[in-house]
């Protein structure tokens, strides 16, 4: 691999949600801050939404990392479960021993979850992957935040999911759930500035001490291909890179280097031909051309008569 080749440490590009590499990006500081004071405010459903690859994973564990002592955190990073397996795998999260009658399950959690309240403890259950709950298991989590005192809810549940977790929360039949919602953040791509900031954050975190590797014109053609989105930033670089190292380039990147791996990534956006990228600069440069040309007519004309 290109670790040695290019001084590093570890791999920059990983597609592994690690909290090592997170990046004080506007999105993402946003996105916590977001999340920090809906906890802090005891409210009952907070919901974080963004395309494939923008970091809803990585947000959710770095939540995990930062919350303090007064959390209990239950943590389900594959809700694709039925109403009844979600509520065993919540009483697992929360150390309840199964039982085998939903109703006994659910008094049991009811009376855990008051028990943690009296500790001076409050309880977030974060979810990955929400776009993927079952109707019925939305509806048991609707249910689990009627649990609560006269002074606060006895549990806080935390939505990350793709679009298609807004689109099923429009339906009417969501109408209770979607109401309880009172904080939520849709997370956007990165900007050009951004995505450079990002590349180059990465091969710093990763151990890289060398010069940039990749030119201005090369992270406009990176954050093009991506739109932004980091997990694609991560695939175009990482691929970059493995071409650099083949080719023993230990420097500055070629630009065939950039181009091949945006060719090469199927969910990667096509680049324009050079003249498309630069239709601007082309059309003032015609426009100049004829503007010269037609001014050095009118001289031969007039100097003609």
């Amino acid at each position: 691999m290109y670790l040695y080749h290019f001084g590093l440490r570890e791999l920059p590009f990983s597609l592994t949600p690690n909290t090592q590499f997170f990046m004080q990006i506007a999105p993402h500081v946003e996105a916590l801050q977001v999340l920090h004071t809906a906890l802090a405010a005891g409210e009952g459903f907070i919901k974080v939404t963004g395309e494939v690859g923008t970091g809803k994973t990585l947000l959710c564990r770095k939540m995990l990392n930062e919350l303090g002592n007064q959390y209990q955190i239950a943590y389900l990073p594959n809700p694709c479960l039925s109403a009844d397996e979600l509520r065993r795998a919540v009483a697992s999260e929360l150390g309840i021993a199964q039982q085998q009658d939903q109703h006994r399950l659910t008094e049991a959690i009811s009376h855990r979850l008051l028990q943690l309240a009296g500790e001076g403890k409050r309880v977030v259950l974060l979810l990955d992957e929400a776009q993927a709950l079952p109707d019925e298991s939305l509806e048991a989590l609707r249910l689990f935040t009627n649990l609560e005192t006269e002074y606060a809810k006895l549990l806080q549940v935390v939505l990350f999911g793709q679009p298609e977790l807004d689109r099923r929360l429009a339906d009417t039949h969501f109408r209770q759930l979607r109401q309880r919602i009172t904080f939520s953040y849709q997370l956007r791509g990165l900007t050009l500035q951004e995505t450079c900031a990002y590349v180059e954050h990465r091969l710093a975190i990763a151990g890289y001490k060398g010069q940039p590797l990749f030119s201005w014109q090369q992270m406009a053609w990176l954050h093009r291909a991506s739109n932004g989105i980091p997990r694609l930033v991560n695939v175009l670089c990482h691929k970059t890179l493995m071409l650099a190292y083949g080719a023993g380039v230990q420097g500055r990147i070629d630009n065939a280097m950039v181009q091949a791996a945006v060719a090469d990534t199927e969910s990667a956006y096509g680049l324009l031909p050079w003249w498309r990228e630069n239709l601007l600069m082309v059309m003032s440069l015609m426009m100049l051309t004829l503007a010269a040309a037609g001014l050095g007519l009118s001289f031969y004309l007039e100097g003609g008569l």
